[in-house]
């Protein structure tokens, strides 16, 4: 245990709590700047299994934000070189991967798999999609999201009466958006999904409070913090 030695002095975790960790697993979908830290965190923090959700390649205008990659791994897929990567951090690290991203046709085979899941994603179909299916079987998921100097949290837990509707009622329009493609400061998606993977960790670990029915929102450029109950 020496490895986790500065996590189970903690007495909010202690072994027990630490094995716990160990028995756990998450499904992180997106593995761009979002889920470059909550990988790395989750892995970091002992987490046994990991799954691993993107089509995507890496592209050279990844690499100001998305820590899990370097310049050998330009146009290779982000979930094999993510495993790659966590796997150096951590040899007994389990990682599932799903090149294929996630659809209406996989989300509940692979989400049903995982006692948590953390959106990642830069677009509104599949948090919808994964929200919608986190309440049909009853997984907890952490929602995250950034605009260029800002960013949002929230959790829904397993049994939570809350729902993402509620916070983005117009599901129709937002839906139709583009994928996010706008500017953004390298550092903001480290810290909001550093954010995450501490939710992530409180719902495997079973300890803290999280976000449930409430919405964290930082305005990084002018260190505004802001918590929404919905």
């Amino acid at each position: 245990m020496e490895r986790y030695l500065r996590q189970i002095m903690l007495p909010e975790i202690g072994e027990e709590r630490q094995r716990r960790l160990g028995r756990g697993s998450a499904l992180i979908v997106g593995l761009g700047g979002l889920g470059s830290p909550v990988s790395l965190y989750l892995a970091g923090a002992g987490v046994g299994r990991l799954g691993l959700c993107d089509s995507d390649t890496v592209s050279l205008s990844n690499l100001q934000r998305q820590i899990l990659y370097g310049e050998r791994q330009i146009g290779n897929l982000k979930a094999v070189e993510a495993a790659q990567r966590l796997s150096e951090l951590r040899s007994d690290l389990v990682c599932e991967l799903f090149s294929e991203g996630l659809t209406s046709e996989n989300a509940e085979e692979i989400i049903g798999g995982y006692d948590v899941v953390v959106d990642c994603c830069d677009n509104f179909a599949t948090r919808f999609l994964i929200s919608d299916t986190c309440r049909r079987l009853g997984k907890a998921w952490v929602y995250g999201s950034i605009g260029a100097f800002d960013g949002r949290v929230s959790t829904f837990l397993a049994d939570s009466t809350h729902v993402f509707d509620v916070l983005y009622p117009d599901r129709e329009e937002l839906v139709r958006l583009p994928v996010s493609s706008g500017g953004v400061l390298g550092a903001v998606p480290g810290a909001i999904g550093s954010i995450e993977a501490v939710e992530a960790l409180k719902i495997i670990g079973g300890f803290g409070d999280p976000l449930d029915g409430r919405l964290l929102v930082i305005d990084f450029l002018n260190n505004r913090y802001t918590v929404i109950d919905f």
